[in-house]
C-alpha cells in the first residue's frame, strides 16, 4: 500500500473524530470520538516511521498509553455526572458545584 493510502484512511478518521466531538451531546459518544482521533494520529506515526525509520513508532506506544488513561478518567467523569444528574447530556453540563 501506498504512504497517500494511510494518510487518507488518517484524514477520514480524523475528520469523523472531530465531528463526532463537535455534534455528540452524549459524553460516552465524545470520548469515542476522541478515541478515533488518537487512533488516526497513531496512523500517521507508524506509517512515517515504516516508511523514514523516524521513532514514530515509540510516540505511538505514548498515545495508547495516555488514550487508555484517559477513557479511565473519562469514564469515571461520565459516571459521576449520571449518579447526579441521571443524564450523560454534555449540553445540561452548564454549571460547575464545588
Amino acid at each position: 500500500m501506498l504512504l497517500n493510502q494511510f494518510l487518507l484512511l488518517s484524514a477520514i478518521l480524523f475528520c469523523i473524530g472531530v465531528y463526532g466531538v463537535i455534534v455528540r451531546r452524549n459524553g460516552v459518544l465524545v470520548l469515542m470520538s476522541i478515541e478515533i482521533i488518537l487512533n488516526a494520529v497513531n496512523i500517521n506515526l507508524v506509517v512515517f516511521s515504516t516508511y523514514w525509520g523516524i521513532g514514530g513508532q515509540v510516540f505511538a506506544l505514548f498515545i495508547i498509553s495516555i488514550a487508555a488513561a484517559e477513557v479511565g478518567v473519562g469514564l469515571a467523569i461520565v459516571l459521576l455526572i449520571y449518579r447526579n444528574r441521571r443524564s450523560i447530556d454534555i449540553d445540561e453540563l452548564d454549571e460547575l458545584k464545588g
